[in-house]
């Protein structure tokens, strides 16, 4: 293949590996991976000048406007830094700052946040706009989520025109906690921090990014109309404004005081919460700055240094099973310790069966292991050189070593689960999913005093909820007889919820909240459910296959079976929602609802296009019959009417049903 033809299918590579991580939030290749591919890029488009293109991805920041936002056009564009992956690049970059401004150049030394870059404006001191970086040009409208993340300060200390750059982000434990929560509903996981934060932040649901936990670190003024000398004064006057800035700017004056700071923000990976993925060096001075520019994709004043993933050898010693609270079971190696990216790793995970299989691991065997995002350790490779024949072939059991419930393996799945519902090492989280806000929310029930009640053999179920009693809980740490008795009052009152916040709550493996809904809404009770067959939820809109069957087996399971009589004795709400239908008249057509309506509220409007055999459906299509526009109808009336579909108000559609 010549080199033209080579460069064009890796540019084609990239674009295509870069709208997966930018513009899907869906990364398929590792961080390391994609840099690789770019690095590879860049030295043959420097061995071929005369191929590179403005296009190239070495030369363009990648990114898109995602459907639903505004455009944002950024005044100062929002570049890309240059990444190098070793300590000579330091250095390199240190001289040729010294060549073009002289001996005394001074730097910053930061950490480099994992996360979605974005611009925060203010005007007189109040925040105006937030956006995403996009393109580097033009980026989305994301204010009204940018509000939901509690360390942005809404108004500033000092009554300023001033433009700054942040990093959004998601703590480790946040990731673990959502992931779980997506595990419970059916839904993939979020592949890293990274992936979670930008995924979270391009909602268009603002409710989705308040529940996320997304926090920020900033890191540049874009503009100001306030005057700085230096970035590092920049940064401690944002500090002092209320804004969580980035957690390391340090100073150095050399190569070796650079790759000094580098080193010790690397031996700290470990110990923060959030993830990182470098470090970046730039040039202090903002005059300087100025005097060296920029290229179309990235300032010359500063450049990323990435850490490069540590690999070292050590010796399988066992594996073993850990069950999630979600019921997965996972192997995990047990190793002779070794000391990899600041830390002692003594365990590392193995996945699942498909990749123990992969990659052929046995017990006994000498393995490569690293930390994935430098963070969790994993093995990467067998050494099987070493071999000598006495390791063990590892199988995962049949059995769940926590409960003894049999243990399943789903087609098109990974992940092996336990099947009982009861299994004391996924009861934490079942419990806590059950009592959650959409789910039964029960008030007072949150993860601490689960896991009192759980400690206390107080419950041993969903079910044991509706048996607690006043004089039980009051005895209790933390607790006292006021205590006692709201909880009890938030546990009655959850008795009548709605039967869609029951199915929801029960963590049937596929069906969320909006699934719950769907099938509480075509059942009269529980029982007609537990007694449907797989095909009858297929003929529910949006309701799958996959989804059906998940539902046939849940309600085949003898502890669900149990645990759904004992919630019926305790007196919880089993009827469904379903409604007779008055005619077909709306059959095959589906409706959006907008704006605010004169005298039906919008679930009353709903009720009634489903009592006619229609369908509501939350976002405009071509395959949108009517849209039923109120007053202030928003972006949807706009699709609407660009897509050419029929926008019709209150006083038509009652003449519709009348």
């Amino acid at each position: 293949m010549n080199a033209r033809q080579y460069i064009k299918e890796l540019r084609e590579k990239i674009r295509y590996y870069a709208d997966k991580y930018y513009n899907e939030d869906a990364p398929e290749i590792s961080d390391y991976e994609y840099d690789m591919l770019v690095q590879e890029l860049k030295n043959l488009e420097m061995m071929n000048p005369d191929l590179v293109t403005d296009d190239s991805p070495t030369r363009k920041v990648i990114g898109d406007v995602k459907e639903g936002f505004s455009e944002v056009r950024h005044d100062v564009p929002m570049l890309s830094l240059q990444d190098v992956f070793n300590k000579e690049a330091l250095y390199d970059f240190d001289n040729k700052m010294k060549e073009a401004l002289g001996e005394n150049v001074e730097y910053t030394v930061e950490t480099k946040i994992d996360g979605l870059s974005v611009s925060l404006e203010y005007i007189n001191g109040e925040l105006v706009r937030g956006s995403t970086r996009g393109n580097g040009v033009i980026g989305e409208d994301v204010t009204e989520n940018l509000k939901t993340v509690k360390s942005i300060p809404h108004k500033l200390k000092t009554p300023i025109d001033i433009e700054v750059r942040g990093e959004v982000f998601i703590s480790r434990d946040t990731l673990l906690r959502l992931n779980e929560e997506r595990e419970m509903s059916g839904q993939p996981h979020f592949a890293n921090a990274r992936n979670a934060a930008a995924g979270s932040l391009r909602q268009l649901d603002v409710n989705v990014a308040r529940e996320r936990d997304l926090d920020i670190y900033v890191f540049n003024v874009q503009k100001s109309n306030k005057k700085f000398l230096t970035h590092k004064e920049s940064i401690d006057f944002l500090k002092d404004e209320g804004f969580s800035v980035v957690p390391v700017c340090n100073i150095a004056k050399n190569g070796a005081e650079i790759e000094k700071e580098i080193d010790e923000i690397g031996e700290m990976r470990g110990k923060f919460s959030f993830d990182i993925d470098g470090a970046v060096v730039k040039v202090n001075n903002l005059e300087d700055r100025e005097k060296l520019g920029n290229t179309s994709k990235t300032p010359r004043w500063a450049i990323a240094y990435k850490y490069p993933p540590e690999k070292k050898p050590t010796k399988i010693k066992d594996i073993v099973i850990q069950v999630g609270r979600t019921g997965v079971l996972t192997p995990t190696a047990e190793l002779e310790t070794v000391h990899l990216a600041g830390t002692n790793v003594s365990r590392a995970t193995l996945h699942n069966e498909d990749y123990i299989k992969d990659k052929d691991i046995r017990i006994g065997d000498t393995v490569l292991v690293q930390k994935a995002g430098d963070i969790i350790p994993e093995v990467v490779e067998v050494v099987k050189e070493k071999r000598d024949g006495s390791e063990v072939v590892f199988k995962m059991p049949e059995k769940c070593p926590v409960c003894g419930s049999d243990v399943e393996r789903l087609e098109n799945e990974a992940a092996v689960r336990c099947t009982g519902i009861e299994c004391p090492a996924r009861l934490f989280r079942s419990i806590v999913h059950f009592a959650s806000r959409d789910a039964m929310d029960i008030e007072g029930l949150g993860p601490a005093n689960v896991e009192l009640l759980l400690d206390k053999g107080l419950i041993n179920n969903i079910a044991d909820i509706y048996y607690l009693k006043t004089e039980d809980i009051e005895k209790l740490d933390r607790m006292g007889k006021k205590s006692a008795e709201n909880l009890i009052n938030a546990i009655e009152k959850s008795k009548s919820n709605s039967l869609d916040k029951l199915i929801f709550g029960l963590g049937i493996r596929h069906i969320g909240k909006k699934a719950g809904k769907l099938i509480a809404a075509k059942f009269s009770d529980i029982d007609e459910i537990a007694t449907s067959s797989a095909e009858t939820f297929s003929d529910i809109d949006e309701i799958g296959p996959k989804m059906g069957e998940s539902i046939v087996k849940y309600f085949n399971n003898e502890q669900v079976k149990d645990t759904i009589e004992k919630l019926k004795v305790a007196g919880v709400n089993m009827k469904g929602s379903k409604k007779e239908l008055i005619d077909n008249r709306f059959n095959g057509m589906t409706f959006v609802l907008t704006g605010t309506l004169p005298t039906y509220t919008r679930q009353e409007a709903q009720d009634i296009i489903e009592s006619f055999g229609g369908k509501a459906s939350s976002s405009v299509s071509k395959k949108t019959t009517y849209v039923l526009a109120g007053e202030d109808a928003g972006s949807k009336l706009d699709k609407a009417m660009s897509l050419g579909v029929q926008v019709i108000n209150e006083d038509e559609f009652k003449n519709m049903i009348n």
